[in-house]
């Protein structure tokens, strides 16, 4: 007869192995063409960032965050370079600082994305798997820190059964491509200084 422990430890770890399975599917889709090799390093962040993003999921405390930034994704062949924010389907996605609507995108992989500029043009904000759209959104729209933008889902290759918000940010100059620059870990952005 197995005691209850023993039981209570078998969930655990089978709730470690099938988060461990989600993380590992998800994923950033860019364009065939887009840079993938330049990331930026987490740690530098300037002087008053740390903490500056709006958490783009509503309602979301800090302590609902993990940092995903350095996970692997696709067999270990590539890092995430975004943070998965956990959260029930239909919840509002909302613009984590104010900016224009750069691209609304749809692939295999990103489901239903938006690509927003900073209002400075040197960063790009990436919401991926989403639900929807919010009603009337379009590119080239200016957004303002915390409008809703979209719903939380799991379209894409996101595993159904686990809806999030796949957020990343890349720094760029105000030439580039939606789609280009180094990313940079979203989590301090978000919640502060690293511990």
């Amino acid at each position: 007869m197995m005691r209850p422990g023993r039981r209570r430890w078998g969930g655990v770890a089978l709730a470690l192995l099938l988060l461990i399975l989600f993380l590992r599917m998800c994923v950033r889709i860019v364009p065939d063409d887009a840079p993938t090799d330049r990331i930026a390093a987490p740690e530098r962040l300037e002087d008053g960032e740390a903490g500056s993003l709006l958490i783009p999921v509503a309602d979301m405390p800090p302590s609902g965050l993990s940092d995903t930034f350095t996970q692997s994704r696709a067999g270990g062949a590539r890092p995430h370079n975004a943070i998965d924010i956990m959260a029930e389907r239909g919840r509002a996605v909302v613009a984590a600082a104010d900016g224009r609507v750069e691209k609304l995108f749809s692939s295999v992989d990103g489901g239903l994305t938006i690509y927003q500029r900073s209002s400075d043009g040197r960063r790009i904000y990436y919401y991926a798997h989403l639900d929807a759209y919010a009603r009337g959104l379009a590119e080239g729209q200016l957004v303002r820190r915390g409008q809703k933008i979209a719903t939380v889902g799991s379209s894409g290759n996101a595993d159904p059964t686990a809806p999030h918000l796949h957020f990343a940010v890349h720094d760029v100059r105000p030439d580039e491509p939606w789609y280009g620059g180094r990313a940079i870990n979203p989590y301090p952005l978000l919640v502060g200084p690293f511990r």
